[in-house]
């Protein structure tokens, strides 16, 4: 069961016009929240992020965001999975195409849910391999926009090369991943790129800084040099589909010892420890 523009309603039987904006310019915004239990799990913090994906692109927010909380609720409830991640996708709507914003057109609001599936034990244990290639993104990755070409292009340079994620680098230094944050290990000290206009606010990203600071992980958020990618102890890469998982081979070459390191290892186990309290607290 998806929800399209006020209505509930089997996916095969969704349609949209040819000139949505969407459709046509690739106009409009998106959000993906993973579900635990049947939990969305910080679901204020997505909705901000939305929030700031909307006012990028200067389009008003459809809903409140206790009217959000309550759609939301719904479609996981029509849903059979305990475990699913929405995605929420909102367009400037339908209109003759001209680049110029049309007044007094309705966003296209949509929302489907898909089960959610984990990274196994298996798949923790050994990490994944990963490619560099140039961020040649724009300049605007703050905004989480449906407009992905860019995006699919570098996440296919890694699936080209048998690997699980493109590592982008820009101007020398480190952006994101094709679709995740990347955190280098380097002196036994946690880097993270610092937030801006050049990369998403990832929601795991903050988790993962925050269960560092409340456990005595050092670290530090500023420009991560490629040179400090390239000669890590650890890379991790960090998503809402698939939290916390270290990147072991970059560029066909071991990352540290070709292994997950010691810090992965706790991080792992602290953000699992974190989603599990997090799903047991009261709503």
């Amino acid at each position: 069961m998806i929800y399209l523009n006020g209505q509930f309603m089997p996916l095969e039987e969704a349609r949209i016009p040819v000139l949505d904006r969407g459709f046509i310019f690739g106009d409009g915004v998106y959000e993906l929240i993973p579900v635990y239990s049947r939990r969305p799990f910080r679901l204020q913090e997505h909705l901000r992020r939305l929030q700031h994906s909307l006012d990028g692109i200067r389009l008003d927010n459809p809903h409140p965001m206790d009217e959000w909380a309550r759609l939301i609720e719904e479609l996981i409830a029509r849903n059979p999975e305990e475990d699913q991640y929405l995605y929420l996708h909102i367009t400037r709507g339908v209109a003759k195409r001209d680049h110029a914003f049309p007044k007094g057109v309705p966003p296209t609001v949509f929302m489907m849910s898909s089960p959610l599936t984990t990274p196994s034990p298996a798949l923790v244990a050994s990490g994944i391999a990963a490619v560099t290639a140039v961020d040649n993104r724009w300049l605007r990755c703050d905004i989480k926009g449906i407009s992905l070409l860019p995006n699919v292009l570098l996440r296919q340079l890694a699936v080209d090369a048998g690997a699980a994620e493109t590592v982008l680098l820009r101007d020398g230094f480190l952006s994101e991943g094709a679709a995740s944050n990347i955190f280098v290990v380097h002196n036994g000290c946690l880097l993270a790129p610092p937030k801006g206009h050049l990369m998403l606010p990832g929601i795991t990203y903050d988790v993962v800084l925050e269960l560092a600071a409340a456990n005595g992980i050092e670290t530090r958020i500023g420009p991560v040099p490629e040179q400090q990618v390239r000669t890590a102890e650890e890379l991790w890469l960090t998503s809402s589909t698939r939290e916390v998982l270290a990147i072991t081979t970059l560029d066909g070459k071991p990352v540290g010892d070709g292994r997950p390191g010691p810090l992965f290892a706790r991080m792992h186990q602290l953000y699992q420890t974190y989603k599990a309290a997090v799903m047991r607290a009261p709503h």
